[in-house]
């Protein structure tokens, strides 16, 4: 994929994020484990650990499941007369495999956000132009912050 100088739009970067991809180039993946974040994009360096996705992909998800789980419940007692061990195994499964399919995506979606927007430390990448970093390498926030020999930040709990 040829790579321009020009920043993807903010439904683009979302768009890669929810297809578990770097939000700059589309080729990396975004998350190395279920829900935690890369420090910096295999295919083109572009460091990844800026984003502060925190609260917002559980809400969200609870937010659209919640509201689909719970029309459903209603449709199936207004149409149907379905027994009550039936729905209580039925919409608690239906509600935890949805929200566990629905979380990564919408993380890397809010990843992506954050990366078009320009937030938190993303800013001053994208006004850099968003140029890999060289080599594998640590960086100078890492260094600063007093990231440990195997690049973590310190106090850096994110999933």
């Amino acid at each position: 994929m040829a790579q321009s100088s020009e920043p993807p739009s903010w439904a683009l970067a979302m768009w890669r994020g929810f297809r578990n991809r770097c939000p700059h180039c589309g080729e990396g993946r975004l998350f190395h484990r279920f829900l935690k974040v890369r420090e910096r994009c295999e295919a083109c360096g572009m460091e990844l650990h800026h984003h502060r996705a925190d609260d917002l992909p559980p809400y969200l998800v609870i937010f659209v499941v919640g509201h689909l789980v719970g029309w459903a419940i209603l449709e199936t007692e207004m149409r149907y007369d379905v027994p009550l061990w039936f729905q209580m195994t039925l919409w608690p499964t239906v509600a935890l495999v949805a929200s566990l399919l629905l979380l990564q995506p919408t993380k890397g979606a809010v990843v992506g956000l954050q990366y078009a927007l320009g937030m938190h430390g993303f800013s001053a990448i994208r006004r850099a132009g968003a140029r890999p970093v060289d080599g594998p390498a640590r960086n100078e926030t890492e260094t600063r912050d007093g990231g440990g020999t195997d690049g973590r930040h310190i106090g850096s709990g994110r999933a």
